[in-house]
């Protein structure tokens, strides 16, 4: 049985995060279109989502170069530049900070944790297994939606909820 997107839940609470941290990577998904963006957010103990790392979408490179095993470009899915992601970790580590989200946008889509979404987050060699996903609806060049989908423990399924800047 294959699996299935994952759908926001407007019943559990909405995470909170930082109006600066979310105008930047908004501002990144804006940029990026109509290829999907993606980044990373770092922070520590007293604010998880602190940091905004943009990193380069590779995947519309790769399905130039294999497009059997890449069957989609970079307007339908992502790739996380390693150099960019493993540069991010490094300067985060320097600052005392961990990798606490990988963010990503969806052109002309909802907010929601698509199959490949999931089958790339549970990959045994993703270097960011226990961290929430943030993902961007983006449509006709503005953000409309915003979602994060997480884990209650390791192991256990991704969970969505709506994601809101905390009050200025």
């Amino acid at each position: 049985m294959g699996r299935e997107r994952i759908e926001l839940d407007p019943q559990r609470a909405p995470l909170v995060i930082s109006g600066r941290v979310m105008n930047e990577f908004c501002a990144h998904a804006r940029e990026t279109q109509p290829e999907e963006c993606c980044g990373l957010i770092t922070g520590n103990d007293n604010q998880p989502y602190r940091t905004v790392y943009r990193c380069r979408n590779e995947m519309t490179t790769l399905h130039r170069q294999d497009a059997e095993r890449y069957p989609r470009d970079g307007k339908k899915a992502f790739y996380m530049n390693p150099t960019d992601y493993l540069k991010a970790m490094d300067e985060a580590g320097q600052h005392g900070e961990s990798v606490n989200a990988i963010y990503h946008s969806h052109v002309g889509a909802g907010s929601y944790f698509s199959e490949m979404d999931q089958e790339y987050a549970e990959q045994e060699t993703f270097p960011f297994p226990d961290v929430a996903h943030i993902v961007i609806a983006v449509f006709d060049g503005q953000v409309n939606q915003l979602g994060v989908f997480e884990r209650k423990e390791a192991g256990e399924p991704f969970q969505g909820r709506p994601l809101v800047a905390e009050p200025a």
